[in-house]
């Protein structure tokens, strides 16, 4: 007889845990009081997510999954909390690109000329291509930290090399 459409338990399988956005070793956990805010309200969500499944009873297998899955969500939550170090915008130099900052460049060569980007940079929690905020460990994010208004900086896009002037960096 063919297996094909039996069911199999697959509640002894280990669950995937999602991980946290990549932090390289050694770097520091820089979070600006927004991005410590959501980290914070993020927990607020998932405890909450696990008082409903420890309430739940139906079903134990999916209860115990579900909250294996939670609770290891939340340790490497609470470790990202734990190891935030919140840089406030407003303390930064107005006029150097830095953590927090929103800077806007224009391309000069080597991309498309008068191409205008604008995006902030943020911590790797934060992080929202959707939203313009880049993470601080990204590589377009490290090329411009430390550039000053109207200065020129060298973008390396994949094999590409692009120069681009900053052209405002507000906070």
């Amino acid at each position: 007889m063919s297996r094909a459409f039996t069911k199999e338990d697959d509640s002894l399988e280990a669950p995937i845990i999602p991980p946290r956005p990549a932090l390289p070793p050694g770097t520091p956990n820089y979070v600006t009081p927004q991005g410590l805010e959501q980290l914070r309200e993020e927990l607020a969500t998932m405890e909450a997510r696990r008082t409903q499944a420890e309430a739940n009873r139906e079903n134990e297998a999916d209860r115990t999954r579900q909250l294996t899955i939670l609770n290891a969500q939340l340790t490497a939550l609470n470790q990202r909390i734990a190891t935030a170090k919140l840089v406030d915008p407003a303390n930064q130099p107005a006029n150097e690109v830095r953590f927090g900052a929103t800077v806007t460049l224009r391309t000069h060569s080597g991309g498309k000329p008068g191409q205008v980007r604008r995006f902030t940079i943020v911590g790797v929690d934060e992080a929202s291509v959707a939203e313009g905020k880049v993470a601080f460990v990204a590589p377009i994010a490290r090329a411009v930290v430390g550039a000053r208004l109207a200065e020129t900086v060298t973008l390396h896009l994949g094999p590409k090399e692009e120069i681009v002037e900053v052209t405002s960096i507000a906070y």
